[in-house]
């Protein structure tokens, strides 16, 4: 009830009987969700107003029941955890080819930029990432992992298309975390999310993919709180499958 409203126009709106849901507003406002005015009307309390902010949160879990049995959140710092509704938008992806078609999407659609974080680099990736960068003048920003594992002959597959000199000219940028366990990838309209299995290893086999404002807005977010907490990427520190 995001405006205030009468018994009988709600009665109307929620084709029910003034009996019903009177008795319900009564049950409401003697919870303390909403309150009645001097012209009768009722409306959200502050209480009220506050609660129905959980309800996303609600509708996530309820939703994904069967995926959270097998997936948790990982190193996810609580303040992410708190706002987790702002996903409750997106789309549940299931399957690895389906997660990296989604990723190649994100690329493609990019005209600003591209924003992600790997735990294992797909050699489906490099090419189209890099391609983007080179040709379109996407700013590309990424976060490896130190345990990361990469396919071989990706050195040779970076020096084809000219990375070094996208590193030189600032249009790709990259960092390290100890550890990344909270898979993401966005552009500047849409994202793709996956969270870790029950064994603490990040799974890209199913992912949340949104362009809602709120759903981009938590990944967006995530990203610049992950690279601010990174460090030094360290070519060393990759392990080749």
């Amino acid at each position: 009830m995001q405006e205030k409203s009468k018994v009988s126009p709600m009665a109307k709106t929620l084709d029910s009987t003034v009996q019903e849901v009177h008795r319900n507003f009564e049950r409401l406002a003697k919870s303390g969700f909403i309150e009645k005015d001097n012209e009768g009307y009722y409306h959200l309390t502050i209480y009220g107003t506050t609660m129905c902010t959980q309800i996303p949160t609600m509708m996530f879990f309820s939703n994904n029941r069967k995926y959270f049995q097998e997936h948790d959140f990982g190193d996810l710092p609580v303040k992410f955890i708190e706002r987790i509704g702002a996903l409750s938008t997106g789309t549940y992806i299931k399957g690895f080819t389906k997660v990296i078609e989604q990723w190649k999407s994100i690329y493609k659609n990019a005209n600003e930029y591209i924003y992600e974080m790997h735990s294992e680099v797909s050699n489906d990736l490099i090419e189209p990432l890099i391609k983007k960068a080179k040709d379109d003048k996407v700013k590309i920003n990424y976060i490896l992992s130190e345990d990361c594992i990469v396919p071989r002959g990706r050195k040779k597959t970076l020096e084809k298309f000219g990375f070094s000199s996208l590193l030189e000219n600032g249009i790709v940028e990259r960092k390290m975390s100890k550890q990344v366990l909270v898979v993401v990838a966005l552009n500047e309209k849409e994202a793709c999310v996956s969270f870790p299995d029950r064994k603490g290893e990040s799974n890209i086999g199913y992912a949340f993919y949104g362009n809602d404002v709120r759903f981009h807005e938590w990944c967006l977010d995530y990203f610049r709180y992950s690279w601010h907490n990174s460090g030094t990427f360290r070519e060393s520190k990759l392990k080749e499958e």
